[in-house]
């Protein structure tokens, strides 16, 4: 086999052989941290915070729950209404408010949900979920601006409704891309929700601000090593929904 259909060949099995190295890679470091962490004594050290450690993460993931699960329901249909005629010419602006969301740091947002809604759980769910917002936001929008404008017309010559349209043609079409803005916000989430150990939620940031306070490894290892392994399987568990609920046609990774 020679020219283009021999170049076509070896494109198709280059690119499978160079994505193995990427979780070759992430195994291997994952398995010298595992090691150094053994050898060191360190392990066993961490693990006398196991009781904590369960404790927490369950909180962790709950505080993840409700502030993610929250900004789904609101981003999703913002980034929705944004992207019909009618409210484009708004869409930039909007967008610049939900950016106010990544734009200040996240501790000073829970530190002014502190001020407004007290201490506790209630204002770090309100904290995480004003930094989750903008990718979910603007995945949508991204994801429905991009749908084929031939599809929109062979919708609208079917004599589908703008409703119909909706939820037929463009969603399915929007799937993929706002699936990776979800993705991105449960990590910025699982990532921020330490910080909200310190306006009085519990969460594994109080094994972490703990450690640093007292200056003992083993106790803030404790706190970031789950931390680090719960955003991974959050993406992990979204990036398998992605997978099956995107449909197969639309799907580039099917």
């Amino acid at each position: 086999m020679s020219g283009p259909a021999a170049t076509i060949a070896t494109g198709q099995g280059a690119p499978g052989r160079s994505h193995l190295w990427v979780p070759l890679a992430m195994w291997a470091v994952l398995l010298a941290i595992c090691l150094w962490l053994w050898l060191s004594g360190m392990a066993g050290e961490i693990l006398a915070y196991w009781d904590d450690i369960t404790y927490l993460s369950l909180q962790h993931v709950e505080l993840v729950a409700w502030a993610g699960g929250l900004a789904i329901l609101t981003a999703v249909p913002v980034g929705i209404l944004l992207s019909r005629p009618a409210l484009r010419r708004f869409s930039e602006f909007v967008m610049q408010i939900f950016n106010l969301g990544n734009t200040i740091p996240t501790l000073a947002i829970l530190a002014l949900s502190m001020t407004w809604l007290g201490i506790g759980t209630l204002p770090s769910v309100f904290g995480l979920w004003a930094a989750t917002l903008l990718p979910i936001v603007r995945n949508t929008y991204a994801g429905l601006r991009a749908v084929p404008p031939h599809l929109l017309e062979a919708a609208r010559g079917m004599g589908m409704t703008p409703l119909q349209t909706l939820w037929r043609v463009e969603l399915p079409n929007a799937l993929f891309v706002i699936f990776g803005g979800i993705r991105t916000a449960l990590a910025i989430c699982v990532g921020s929700a330490p910080l909200a150990f310190l306006i009085g939620a519990g969460s594994l940031g109080e094994l972490i601000f703990t450690g640093i306070a007292l200056d003992e490894l083993p106790m803030m290892l404790a706190g970031a090593i789950p931390t680090a392994i719960l955003a991974v399987l959050t993406d992990f568990l979204v990036g398998r929904l992605q997978y099956y609920l995107v449909p197969r046609g639309i799907n580039p990774l099917r």
